[in-house]
């Protein structure tokens, strides 16, 4: 692979690093929020991906490296303040599925690099952002179907676990 080549993929694995680890913070404020509301299943779900797109991060940043770039850790963008759980998971949906058009597009420029490894590296990137976001439109279907019950389950689950019995000494 030429050196124009391998600058060209490294710049893609670097925007991607930069988007997963602005994921990586997104989901990580709103499992706090979650968790601070009392949505244990949701704070959890958020907290579980964002371990994901770290270590989504990691993959990324061995691939530059092999390549013989230097990773950026900077983020694609700054994390939004937002505490209203459906709107958390809107956002979390559109987030996931803006990567799996971005990933898609930049394995089909790997593959024009003649970057197989690299192509191959973001298609898996794709089966994994199309899983998280069929998770968060798994979420909404339940909102809308369920409503505010939904939330409240999440909150009577937290408060079966928080009063239950008490442990014997």
């Amino acid at each position: 692979m030429s050196i124009t080549m391998k600058k060209k993929s490294i710049e893609l694995l670097n925007k991607a690093v930069a988007d997963e680890l602005s994921a990586v913070h997104q989901y990580m404020y709103f499992h706090f929020h979650c968790d601070d509301q009392g949505f244990d299943l949701l704070a959890n779900l958020f907290k579980r991906i964002s371990i994901e797109e770290m270590m989504h991060v990691e993959r990324l940043a061995e691939r530059i490296l092999f390549l013989g770039g230097d990773v950026e850790m900077k983020l694609s963008q700054h994390v939004k303040t937002v505490q209203d759980v459906r709107e958390m998971i809107r956002m979390a949906a559109e987030m996931e599925e803006s990567a799996t058009v971005d990933y898609n597009k930049w394995a089909n420029e790997c593959s024009q690099n003649a970057d197989s490894v690299s192509k191959k590296l973001f298609e898996d990137l794709v089966a994994d952002e199309e899983r998280h976001q069929d998770r968060f439109e798994d979420e909404t279907d339940n909102l809308k179907k369920y409503g505010d019950n939904y939330l409240a389950l999440q909150s009577i689950e937290r408060s079966k676990n928080v009063s239950g019995p008490l442990k014997s000494e």
